[in-house]
């Protein structure tokens, strides 16, 4: 008799698409706080200027059912760090199936607000829970999908959390030291991927911060890109 996988025994992450969509998948990531809303409406501003159709979104909560899964991971009693590792999982396999690779086959540039490297910081880093355990639950979930462009937007956690307004949701509240931790699992995690990532430093002006995201975005839409005279990190 077979003896059931032990706990760190995941499915390898499958191959990507057969063929590359025509649409344009940027992800926004960075600590709370960063702008990263402000920067996906007006990359999306832009686009849809250019004629394109533009998709915004977020994770978790960009589909009905991410809504529902949104309020059970931020704001539940008695989420363990696993157990919001997979609710993450499942927005995330639900988000990309119904709404991202659909919009993807249309041709449309979609913009969300975290994506996977989102679940790899906080809940593999933050959470102590393994980094490539997540990320491989991760591209599983997806059929391994990934954005062509990462935007980090880096930030003092300190400094981007006094910008939030609200009451605190539970990662939000999880102290500063969890906050550093995930700070420096996205700038990693840049720096082993310079091919995808554009790292941005959060305190620049918005306006200039978009003008290095459209620079960053333009030639994967067929456009001139905009020369930037700085606010890359």
């Amino acid at each position: 008799m077979t003896s059931p996988a032990g706990p760190t025994s995941l499915p390898a992450p499958p191959p990507g698409p057969d063929a590359p969509l025509p649409g344009v998948f940027v992800s926004l990531e960075g600590g709370d706080g960063a702008g990263k809303s402000t920067q996906a409406r007006l990359l999306g501003d832009w686009a849809r200027g250019l004629g394109r159709e533009v998709v915004l979104t977020r994770e978790p909560g960009g589909t009905e059912l991410g809504r529902l899964l949104r309020d059970a991971v931020l704001h539940g009693d008695h989420v363990d760090a696993r157990t919001e590792a997979l609710l993450y999982a499942t927005d995330r396999a639900h988000h990309v199936a119904s709404l991202v690779r659909p919009a993807l086959a249309r041709g449309a540039l979609v913009v969300t607000d975290r994506y996977l490297d989102s679940s790899v910081a906080y809940q593999g880093h933050g959470r102590d829970l393994g980094a490539d355990e997540v990320e491989r639950l991760s591209l599983w979930a997806t059929g391994g999908l990934l954005p062509a462009v990462t935007v980090l937007l880096d930030v003092d956690p300190v400094l981007g959390r006094s910008r939030l307004t609200g009451s605190p949701d539970r990662l939000e509240s999880a102290g500063d030291e969890f906050h550093r931790r995930t700070r420096q699992a996205f700038l990693e995690r840049a720096a082993a991927d310079p091919a995808r990532f554009l790292v941005l430093d959060a305190t620049t002006a918005p306006d200039e911060l978009a003008r290095a995201v459209r620079e960053r975005v333009a030639p994967l839409l067929g456009v001139p890109a905009e020369p930037v005279a700085g606010g890359a990190a």
